[in-house]
């Protein structure tokens, strides 16, 4: 394409497969402590705001999909990754390993219950 206008104006939200929309409803809302945006009417699928990103978790088979999880993490921004990972950990979370200092940000890696893979996040270094 040479024109520079872009036929996509933005990302709506990130999906992410479940085998049981309750479970995952819980999870994100109850342990995360995500603000429910909304569910999708009848359907086993809703929404879960994490700052400027929205989270659609869905049902996979309700959607006539096959249900694999996920193979990319979503990052979950945090102001102190030790301090968000004990609160996670007292709600039975697991993570992976210890928490990781990159050089730039510090991460904390687990997932959802589905094996959806997520990282609490900081960056405390400037985006220069």
């Amino acid at each position: 394409m040479t024109d520079t206008t872009s036929l996509m104006t933005g990302v709506d939200y990130v999906a992410l497969p479940t085998e049981d929309y309750e479970r995952a409803a819980a999870f994100y809302g109850d342990t995360l402590g995500l603000p429910f945006v909304k569910r999708w009417g009848e359907m086993p699928a809703g929404e879960f705001q994490a700052g400027n990103l929205t989270l659609a978790v869905m049902q996979s088979e309700a959607f006539g999909r096959e249900f694999r999880s996920g193979n990319t993490a979503v990052a979950l921004q945090v102001d102190d990754v030790e301090a968000a990972r004990t609160l996670l950990e007292q709600k039975g979370v697991t993570f992976q390993g210890d928490v990781l200092d990159s050089g730039v940000c510090h991460m904390a890696f687990f997932s959802d219950p589905d094996g959806n893979p997520l990282i609490l996040h900081h960056r405390y270094a400037p985006k220069a």
